[in-house]
């Protein structure tokens, strides 16, 4: 078994030798620079010493996440159709790792599907579990948007969707949706739509793949409620708390039952102080709409910049096209590019290919627009400049 690389190790190695000729800014991770909301940051102080009990759920925090899908998809949640998760990370990981190990897959050997490129912890879950894997591809010939053949369908075990989309923001209406839930239904299989990226949109929210199971229900279909549907969300981005590790997965609860029981396990229960914020956090709404304005305004400036780039209105990272730079240009890779901007401004950015395989995110680079505007907006002039250079 051997895992690859993360991106930001590749990146480290890329530009360990580069000599910045001014201090820059971190714009290769989706790490928001927004401050917290002071009520989730009091109740750490709060109930800081809590740290010496062994943790255990808190039906508050069930209820606190069932009342955010509620009112921001409009579906009511059962106590058994959720578990609240330390981050999503973990769960993206582990989850598929159960799903294998509880459920005979269609072959010899498990088989995922995730679209390419992808959030890393995909491949990880992959690897982990000696699974074979079918690429989805995203590229602009099909709209940035993941799709399996019959035959892939009918041989795959789990389908990791990512809606919306990172890198490119690229989102899958309800309908698409709806399609790979009957899909899931028709062949059989899992299907999961990692949606940590929900809340970051300009105007028009866009779905989750638990509002499938209202339309299925309404087109008559015989089947348990969300039968082999999954959703996981985290308030890393929608509140700029990464670090609170608060998430959770919600559908199928025959399956969640069992995976329940797996998770104790695992030792991944997170602590009493962490579940209090994170009640309050979930809660939050006009703290968490204050930041979606901060990822529009961001997204405003990224479209008027790089007024020529397709940027999706779901997403705070610019995946921007690079290769159709000027031949004559000796830094049109991505990588090259990376490097030449690190040098030139001291700006970090992803090169794409570090987040695909088989030449998937070649060309591009990922830009995180997570700083407040006017760091924003300079950062993006000064990516405009080397990236108008290239041309």
């Amino acid at each position: 078994m051997r895992f690859n690389p993360y991106p930001f190790e590749k990146l480290r190695y890329l530009l360990k030798d580069c000599k910045p000729q001014k201090a820059g800014i971190n714009l290769s991770i989706g790490e928001p620079a927004f401050s917290p909301p002071h009520s989730v940051l009091e109740s750490i102080c709060k109930n800081a010493t809590s740290i010496r009990y062994y943790p255990t759920l808190q039906q508050d925090l069930i209820k606190s996440q069932r009342d955010f899908i509620a009112e921001r998809f409009h579906v009511n949640m059962q106590d058994d159709e959720i578990i609240p998760t330390f981050g999503s990370r973990e769960v993206l990981f582990n989850f598929p790792q159960f799903l294998f190990l509880s459920r005979k897959p269609k072959s010899h050997k498990p088989v995922i599907a995730f679209p390419n490129p992808f959030y890393q912890i995909y491949e990880g879950a992959q690897i982990a579990n000696h699974a074979d894997v079918i690429y989805m591809p995203l590229t602009n010939d099909n709209d940035f948007k993941p799709m399996l053949s019959k035959q892939d369908l009918a041989q795959v075990d789990v389908v990791i969707l990512n809606s919306p989309n990172n890198p490119t923001g690229q989102i899958l209406s309800l309908e698409e949706l709806t399609q790979w839930a009957k899909w899931a239904l028709e062949y059989d299989f899992i299907v999961i739509n990692d949606e940590c990226y929900s809340e970051i949109y300009e105007e028009c929210p866009p779905p989750s793949i638990l509002e499938v199971s209202k339309r299925l229900e309404s087109c008559g279909a015989k089947h348990a409620r969300f039968k082999n549907i999954f959703a996981i969300n985290s308030i890393s981005k929608r509140l700029s708390a990464p670090g609170l590790r608060s998430g959770f997965i919600a559908g199928d609860k025959e399956i969640l039952q069992g995976y329940r029981v797996f998770r104790t396990y695992v030792g991944i229960s997170m602590p009493l102080v962490l579940q209090e914020a994170s009640i309050i956090a979930w809660r939050e709404r006009e703290y968490a709409e204050s930041i979606r304005q901060k990822f529009a305004i961001n997204l405003k400036l990224a479209r008027e910049i790089f007024s020529g780039c397709r940027i999706f209105p779901y997403t705070f990272y610019l995946w921007l096209y690079i290769d159709s730079m000027s031949p004559s240009f000796y830094h049109s890779s991505d990588e090259s590019f990376t490097k030449e901007l690190f040098i030139r401004t001291g700006h970090t950015i992803l090169p794409g290919s570090y987040l695909g395989r088989e030449g998937a995110g070649k060309g591009f680079v990922r830009i995180a627009l997570t700083q407040e505007e006017q760091a924003m907006k300079k950062s993006l002039l000064d990516i405009q400049a080397l990236y108008q250079h290239c041309n």
